[in-house]
Parts: structure tokens; C-alpha cells; sequence
């Protein structure tokens, strides 16, 4: 017995220690936002004031000085988070996680990420090398300061101390930011490659059409193929088309579907200046990918979201000017099948003959193994990702001929120059609209719709990036891969920005932006086939119509509507469905009496997901055989769904051949099926239907990197909380549609602003899950019940508390 005594004795003091140790920490391990600190390489004193929601305004005398001081609490509030994307862009990911990161590591150093970054990092223009380097100075003024204890990640991963930051490490988190908006070109031609295997070009269109009714007619490539000596079989091999794309992978952009920017003149406007709104899609991620900041200093007073890691606002206003983005979803990516001389597997054909591949080696650290080492072979095109990517060798024959074939990439991105960081500053200072669009020439890493408006009541659009330009003779447009030796399907060169798609002050004063197609009847460039589907811009435009003057209340109720026009379409369609069960019949009649609202506490949406989920299942699976896991679930198919279901994909029965008990099969037949089936799973009796709520299985999960696929580490990193929308509402929640947990949702509205430019600094704004990465901070999640129920903060809060931070350089 006195044993045991002693054993609980120590077995208290070891947890009281415990808990004592952990309570020190969490004080600890918060930043200063109060007080004076000596930092070196400023040359004058910064002020730092926090609001209580965390977001800092800087105030400083020279624009050199607000950078630094923004690289300073960016450290402050969010270090793990830029150097895990550091480590992204540099392709070290496995050197802390371990053979985890191999794959991710293997595909970014493939691309040569980094080294284009370098090489971007040389050439930048004198005076936009000097911001970001004082950027990276405030960065390393933390990380040299007295701040020896690191953020959880650190400690839990026992990663090594952060090396000081340098301007290739901020090109680097660009590059990724471009690759987040663009490869979704890439992984539709390898999905069409792999397609090719099981369907003729007719039933691929069927499965993936285009929502652009004046789109050109591509050649038969399932046809080209054939005569390539690619045989349909041998590309329906086993492997995940998506494993090295998926948000899993690391690159944090889920299958996002765009983003929401909408502007309307004075004319439409109860403050007689324009109203600008904007809510980027992307990957839901704790923390944020933004970081919300004021910028002070003389000819300098901007607003809105930065990206950890890279100084400037990207997303905001200044005092006479207001922008937005949307991804124009432009096709930078083209692969190429690149054919190997079977004499001399070191060379590919080209146009005039063979040339050998550029090969380099790369050495990838990896936590607890051995050392791996790579050759990187590229062609004239780019990076060669077979064998560096999964989904590549998926789509290619198998190894007794994959060989003979390669796949390369071509990417706008890894051209020689960019000068991006050059247009963020020169839109942070824009003065007018003529300014800005002028900024918008330098945009040149990725293709975006930038909205923008000013305070002399001018509204545009701009389309601003590198768009390449195809030859005429190019009868493939990018959708597939094509033959790296036929010289028609080479690039020419880039659009110049007055090609690109743009309006000015249009009679009608609104513009919107959704991500579908916004070039004008008759437009003779090429920007992409592959728009987005519509509804989202069509209810925008339903709800500017309805009213005739709009103030910021009114374009707050448009970012919260959660009306589905894909839902009603979808239903409509299957009007005739006569379900057998008396759950799903009950089902039934409350689909027909719902609005297509998805909101959170509704059981129709739940019940209409999960219908269309297993009608979709139903219809498609047994079609695509092997390939249902990679492509049926995680690939958006509302139009592929209303082309069976109408009668508009005819190039087969795509009803009559799926699996049904039915004797006499159909869409009818399978509606119906799917309709009992989703409905008895949801709820043993009609009764039961009354209790189910969308919120309940629709939750938005904000993903944190690594610890969300750490079970044990998930609920101390991970947040998530009910959400309302579905992937075609204004107020967007992308089902994940995968796994055990279909309805969750991995991508949505990461923030969203609203500008008056009525006033110097009018606009509200919100993004969840909060300012601080760290979860012993109460700006950790403070802001995700006010993201979730579409609230909003004022960009000049009401006085209140405030926390204030002087950064003194050392020397005065």
C-alpha cells in the first residue's frame, strides 16, 4: 500500500507538472502585441496597433519600414504556417514529416519550383527587390530576436529552428499560388487521357461537357491515340489520377470552382459611388491562407488580404481604388506525349528530328531513412512528370511499353521572367482606375478576372495574366494531351493585355464574375473551353436586377443567398420520379415543395445530395469500371448529370446500361432507385426525415498541415463547424463527395470584402478561422462563428481596445 501511495504521489505531481507546464506555454507561446521592441535593419520606429479581432495596422514613415514590419507579424502570428509553405515551394517537405512528404517533394522538385524561383528572385526590377528583402528583414528580425520558443508544430514535429527568409522564398509561395489557380487544366487533360481508355470521344463529352455552347469541335483524340500506338487498354491502369493533386497532397487547393466578384456603377448605388464585393474559393485551411492587414506610410494606406509569406495586399482597397479576383480558369498548362527514340532512350522527337532530354539530379532529405535521388529529365516543352507523378503513369501504357512514351509539361508559370511582385505594388498604389489597369500589364504568374473600382465612379474588368497563344491548325485546344512532335500544337506566344477580355463602365454599370464565360460575342482570342457552369453568375444577377440602388446591406445578403439554381434545375428534371418506399416518397414530396434554399438547419438539401449522390453513382459507376473511385466521386458532374437526365448525351444509353433490379432500366427506373436508397439511408421512416439538418452533414472543415491526418492531433489543429451552400450557391460550400464523410466541405468563400468607395476606407470584411495560427491564442477561431453565419467587421472598427507594438531599430 505505501507503494501505491508513492506511485499516485508521483503520478499527481507528474500530471499537476503536466498541466502546469502546458498553462505556461500557452502564455509563452504568444507573440508580443504590446510593449517596445529593438529590431535591427528598421530605419525608423513602427507603430503596430491590433484590433481585438488581431488585425494589425502599420503605421510607418517609409513604405521599406511597413514591409518589414508586415514580414514581422506575419513571423509573429503565422510561422509555422510560412515555413511549411516555404518547404512546400522548395520541395522539403519530407525532411520533417518523413516518407509521407516523399511523393510531394518527388513532384515539386520535378517541376523545378524553386529554381524558377531563383531565377525569378535575379531579375526583379531594383526597387521591388528592395521591398521584399526588408519584407524577408522583418521576418528574420523575429525569428533573431529573444523568441527561442517556436510554435507547437515545431515542438511536436521536432522540426529544426527556421532559416532566415530570403527573396526566392517569397517567389516560391507565388508559384504555388499560381499553381493552386491553374492546375485544374492539367488534371482535366489527364482525366480525358484516362477516359480515353474505356470511351469514344462522344461518350467523354457526354461525361465531361463543356458549358460553353459555342465552344469549337476538338478532333477525335481517342481516335489519335489509337494511331499514336497507345492502346485503350493499357491506359486503364490502377492508380489515382488525382494522388499528387488532391488537397491531401499538400498544395492546399481543393477542387474550389471559383470565386465571386461583382461590381456595380454609381448609378446602381445608394452612395451615388461604386460597391465592389469579392469572395475568393478556395482550399479551407486552419490557419487562413490570408492575413488580413492595414498598411500606413507616406503615398501608402491599403487595406485587405495578404498571403503569409509574401508582402503587399493582394486582395483589397486603397484610398481611391478597389479590386477583386476571380479565376478565369485560362488553360496555361498543355502536357505533351513525347515519344522516346527506342535507339536512344536519352532522346524524344521533336519536329526536326531527336533531341536529348535536359536532365539535372536532385537529392531529397527524408526524416528517419535514407537520402533519395531523382533525375529530372525536360524537353522543349517543360519537366517530364512521368515517373514523378502518379496520376502521369496511370495514363500511359504499362511498363512493358511506357517507355517509348513520356509526358511533359508545358506551364505559362515556369516561363523565364515574371514580374507579379511588381504589379502587387503598383496596385497597392493606384490612384485611379487608369493606374491600376496600367498595374494589371505587369500580372504575368496567373490568369486572373480582376474587378476593380475608383472613386471617381469608373467600374472595369480586366482579364490580367499570361495567356498563350495557340496556332489556328491546333485541333486538340489544350483539352488533352497532345503529340510533342507535331509542331501545330507548339505555343506561338502570349496574348498582349489588349487582347485579353476587359470592359469599362458597361451601359447596364454592373459586372459579374463567377468563374463562367465573360468573353463578349464574337471574341476572336482564345482564353480556354473549360469555363465554369453559370449558376453562380446568373443568381448574382438575379439579385443586382432586383433592386435598383445597392448599399453594403445589400450586397451582404447576396454573398449569404444559398439558393441552388443547379438543385432546381436538377429537380426539374426528374419531376417524373416515383419512388416505391414510403421514406423515399415522403422524400419526394418535400423536394417538390422546396425552394432549392440550401440552408444549414433544412433537411432538403441533405436529402437532395444524397439523392443526386447515388443517382450519379448509379448512372456512371458501372460505365467507368475501374476508373469510378478516381473519377465519379471527386469530379463535379452537374452537367454531365442534366445531359443524361435530359436527353441532351446521347452518344449512349447511359441509363439503360447501369446497374438496376429493375427489369425495364432507365433514368426513370434508376431515379427512382437511387431516390429510395438515399432516403432509407438518411432515415428508417418519413417521421424521421423531419429531424435531418443540412449542418449536421455539411460541415466545413478547416484543414490543418500535417496534424488533420494526425488523428490524435486532429481536434487540438483541425476546426470545422455546419455550414449552408452546396458547389453552385453565391455562398459556396464544395462537397467533398469522398469517403465515409461525402458532404463535407473542403473548399469555399476563405473571405469575403465589401468596398463603398464612397468613402477613403469604407467596406466591411470577414475570413475565419481567425488572425493567429496558434491554438492557444483567442484569435485562433474567434472568427469562425461570425464566417459561418456570414457576419462582418467594419475596416475602421468603432474605438475600443487596442494592442499596440513599437518596433525600434536597435540604433535609436
Amino acid at each position: 500500500m505505501r507503494l501505491v501511495r508513492w506511485a499516485l504521489a508521483a503520478l499527481a505531481i507528474v500530471l499537476v507538472s503536466a498541466v502546469g507546464l502546458l498553462l505556461w506555454y500557452r502564455q509563452a507561446s504568444l507573440p508580443e502585441h504590446e510593449g517596445t521592441l529593438l529590431v535591427g535593419t528598421l530605419s525608423r520606429p513602427v507603430r503596430i496597433t491590433r484590433d481585438d479581432a488581431g488585425v494589425p495596422t502599420i503605421s510607418a514613415q517609409t513604405e521599406a519600414d511597413a514591409l518589414f514590419a508586415l514580414g514581422f507579424v506575419h513571423a509573429q502570428d503565422r510561422l509555422w504556417q510560412i515555413e511549411f509553405n516555404r518547404r512546400i515551394g522548395q520541395g522539403r517537405i519530407a525532411e520533417i514529416v518523413g516518407p509521407a512528404g516523399i511523393d510531394t517533394d518527388r513532384f515539386l522538385r520535378t517541376l523545378g519550383i524553386y529554381r524558377q524561383a531563383q531565377a525569378i528572385a535575379q531579375q526583379l526590377d531594383s526597387e521591388t527587390r528592395a521591398l521584399i528583402d526588408a519584407y524577408c528583414a522583418g521576418v528574420n528580425a523575429f525569428l533573431d530576436g529573444h523568441h527561442d520558443l517556436l510554435p507547437a508544430e515545431f515542438l511536436l514535429l521536432r522540426a529544426p529552428r527556421p532559416a532566415h527568409w530570403v527573396a526566392a522564398d517569397v517567389v516560391a509561395w507565388t508559384l504555388m499560388m499560381s499553381w493552386d489557380l491553374s492546375s485544374e487544366a492539367m488534371r482535366n487533360e489527364l482525366a480525358r487521357l484516362r477516359l480515353a481508355a474505356r470511351f469514344s470521344k462522344a461518350e467523354i463529352d457526354d461525361f465531361l461537357p463543356l458549358w460553353d455552347p459555342s465552344a469549337p469541335v476538338t478532333a477525335d483524340y481517342v481516335e489519335l491515340y489509337r494511331r499514336l500506338g497507345l492502346p485503350r487498354q493499357a491506359l486503364a491502369e490502377q492508380a489515382r489520377l488525382l494522388a499528387q493533386l488532391s488537397p491531401e497532397a499538400g498544395f492546399g487547393a481543393a477542387r474550389a470552382q471559383g470565386s465571386n466578384s461583382w461590381v456595380v456603377g454609381a448609378s446602381r448605388s445608394a452612395s451615388g459611388r461604386p460597391l465592389l464585393a469579392n469572395d475568393p474559393h478556395l482550399a479551407l485551411s486552419t490557419p487562413s491562407v490570408w492575413y488580413f492587414a492595414r498598411l500606413r506610410a507616406p503615398g501608402l494606406d491599403v487595406f485587405g488580404a495578404t498571403l503569409p509569406g509574401v508582402p503587399f495586399v493582394v486582395l483589397g482597397r486603397n484610398a481611391h481604388v478597389a479590386w477583386g479576383f476571380t479565376t478565369t480558369y485560362a488553360d496555361t498548362q498543355d502536357l505533351y506525349i513525347e515519344r522516346i527514340d527506342p535507339e536512344h532512350p536519352d532522346q524524344y522527337q521533336t519536329p526536326d528530328g531527336y533531341a536529348r532530354f535536359e536532365t539535372r539530379l536532385e537529392s531529397i532529405q527524408v526524416r528517419g531513412a535514407d537520402p533519395i535521388s531523382i533525375t529530372v529529365r525536360s524537353t522543349r516543352h517543360g519537366p517530364v512528370l512521368s515517373g514523378a507523378l502518379a496520376a502521369a503513369d496511370a495514363a500511359l501504357p504499362p511498363s512493358g511499353e511506357r517507355d517509348a512514351f513520356v509526358l511533359a509539361l508545358r506551364w505559362a508559370a515556369l516561363e523565364a521572367d515574371d514580374t507579379t511582385l511588381r504589379a502587387f505594388w503598383a496596385m497597392n498604389h493606384a490612384g485611379d482606375s487608369v493606374q491600376f489597369t496600367r498595374a494589371l500589364r505587369d500580372v504575368t504568374l496567373v490568369v486572373q478576372n480582376v474587378v476593380f473600382a475608383d472613386d471617381d465612379g469608373h467600374i472595369g474588368l480586366q482579364v490580367a495574366g499570361r495567356v498563350p497563344v495557340r496556332r489556328a491548325d491546333n485541333d486538340l485546344y489544350g483539352l488533352v494531351p497532345s503529340p510533342g512532335w507535331d509542331a501545330r500544337y507548339d505555343w506561338l506566344g502570349w496574348m498582349s493585355p489588349e487582347e485579353l477580355p476587359r470592359s469599362f463602365d458597361p451601359p447596364l454599370a454592373m459586372i459579374v464574375t463567377a468563374n463562367q464565360k465573360i468573353t463578349p460575342p464574337g471574341y476572336r482570342g482564345f482564353i480556354t473551353m473549360e469555363w465554369k457552369a453559370p449558376y453562380r453568375a446568373h443568381r448574382i444577377e438575379q439579385l443586382l436586377q432586383a433592386v435598383a440602388r445597392h448599399d453594403v446591406g445589400s450586397f451582404q445578403r447576396i454573398q449569404a443567398d444559398v439558393t441552388s439554381l443547379a438543385a432546381r434545375e436538377l429537380l426539374q428534371a426528374l419531376a417524373g420520379t416515383a419512388p416505391t418506399t414510403p421514406v423515399g416518397r415522403a422524400a419526394l414530396q418535400r423536394l417538390r415543395a422546396w425552394d432549392g434554399a440550401m440552408r444549414a438547419d433544412a433537411a432538403e438539401p441533405l436529402i437532395s445530395q444524397a439523392w443526386m449522390r447515388r443517382l450519379k453513382q448509379r448512372i456512371f459507376d458501372d460505365a467507368l469500371g475501374p476508373l469510378a473511385p478516381d473519377l465519379a466521386e471527386p469530379v463535379p458532374l452537374t452537367g454531365a448529370m442534366l445531359g443524361v437526365l435530359t436527353g441532351r448525351a446521347h452518344a449512349r444509353a447511359w441509363c439503360d446500361g447501369a446497374a438496376t433490379t429493375n427489369r425495364q432500366p432507365g433514368c426513370a427506373t434508376l431515379a427512382a432507385e437511387a431516390l429510395d436508397q438515399a432516403a432509407g439511408e438518411l432515415a428508417r421512416d418519413p417521421h424521421e426525415l423531419d429531424r435531418l439538418r443540412w449542418g449536421g452533414r455539411h460541415q466545413a472543415v478547416f484543414e490543418h498541415r500535417p496534424f488533420s491526418s494526425v488523428p490524435l492531433l486532429r481536434g487540438w489543429f483541425e476546426q470545422r463547424v455546419a455550414q449552408p451552400g452546396d458547389g453552385d450557391t453565391i455562398d459556396v460550400g464544395v462537397l467533398r463527395l469522398l469517403g465515409d464523410r461525402p458532404f463535407e466541405a473542403r473548399a469555399g468563400p476563405t473571405c469575403r470584402m465589401i468596398y463603398d468607395l464612397a468613402r477613403g476606407a469604407g467596406g466591411v470584411w470577414m475570413f475565419g478561422p481567425g488572425q493567429s495560427g496558434n491554438p492557444f491564442s483567442p484569435q485562433f477561431g474567434n472568427l469562425l462563428e461570425p464566417w459561418r453565419k456570414v457576419g462582418y467587421r467594419p475596416i475602421e472598427p468603432p474605438a475600443g481596445p487596442a494592442m499596440t507594438l513599437i518596433l525600434k531599430p536597435v540604433s535609436r
